[in-house]
């Protein structure tokens, strides 16, 4: 008889296993019609690359004489779902970085924690190895922007338009260098 309830024990047990596979990440997969992965890179890829040719900030760089200083800032989600700020923002350190068409300076909380790190080797640090206060990199632009959406719905089918709006702004004169907006329309039906 115990036999027999594990048997049926492993067949229910076996039974409600999930099946896991490993898939490319570049894959798109849209589950639920929400914002996911593929739409923050998507966007932020293109958003970067729209900005850094666009010929008003090819003008400002030239004007500058150099390649220009960016610090990544808020970007908000004013949308109704949850999506991660902060890795919609790392997206588009990471395509800034990888342009090699401007520096990338790091956000207020990790200066934060280098500033913590430089004040301790002071005390703790050979002199010969310790950073030195003062040679941090100002930033010549800010980017920031905000997300929305608009939602309509009938019957059993929704449309989401995810609007992305970024701006980059000199940090000296507060002048606007890009104005830049992408869209994302998704069509769901059940």
């Amino acid at each position: 008889m115990r036999i027999v309830y594990f048997f049926i024990a492993a067949i229910l047990i076996s039974s409600c296993a999930q099946k896991v596979s490993r898939i490319d990440p570049d894959q798109q997969i849209d589950l639920s019609g929400r914002w996911n992965d593929t739409d923050s890179r998507q966007v932020a890829e293109k958003m970067t690359a729209e900005l850094l040719n666009s010929p008003r900030y090819q003008e400002y760089a030239k004007e500058l004489g150099k390649r220009p200083t960016i610090i990544v800032g808020l970007i908000r989600n004013r949308t109704s779902e949850h999506i991660d700020a902060n890795n919609y923002i790392k997206k588009f350190e990471v395509a800034i970085f990888n342009s090699n068409v401007a520096d990338l300076v790091e956000s207020e909380t990790f200066r934060d924690k280098l500033r913590e790190e430089r004040a301790q080797q002071q005390d703790f640090a050979d002199p010969a190895t310790m950073a030195q206060w003062g040679k941090e990199v100002g930033a010549n632009l800010m980017l920031f922007g905000e997300m929305t959406s608009e939602t309509d719905v009938l019957n059993k089918q929704r449309v989401v338009n995810y609007i992305t709006t970024l701006f980059l702004t000199d940090m000296e004169t507060n002048k606007r260098v890009w104005y830049g907006q992408h869209e994302i329309k998704k069509h769901i039906r059940k």
